[in-house]
């Protein structure tokens, strides 16, 4: 999947220039917040989640590949990741990670061995 990891999936009804911050994201198990921030930059697409009081105020960020669809109407994407596996990914900074090719090889890896 890592190829196809950093871009949204044509099946999702994702429309590029479209807003999607303050989505609700849920993962296969659940719920785990709302989207902060996103980028539809070719080859670098994400979500930044802001994850809450569910796991301690984290923001997290997830590849587009991830999305496996959206609902405009209800305001709410659904990722193909679990709650654990969103949990336990390297931890997120935004002042530190964004726009960085490092960490998104990184992510990419972890999400890849993580298959949903």
């Amino acid at each position: 999947m890592s190829a196809n990891m950093w871009g949204y999936q044509p099946t999702i009804g994702y429309t590029a220039g479209s807003s999607l911050i303050g989505y609700k994201v849920e993962a296969t198990d659940g719920s785990i917040g709302k989207v902060d921030k996103h980028s539809d930059d070719v080859g670098a697409s994400h979500l930044v989640i802001d994850t809450g009081v569910w796991i301690f105020g984290k923001h997290v960020l997830l590849p587009a590949g991830l999305v496996s669809g959206i609902d405009t109407a209800e305001e709410k994407i659904l990722v193909s990741r679990t709650k654990e596996q969103i949990k336990n990914a390297p931890d997120f900074d935004k002042g530190k990670h964004s726009g960085d090719a490092g960490y998104h090889e990184k992510i990419g890896d972890y999400y890849g061995s993580h298959q949903g």
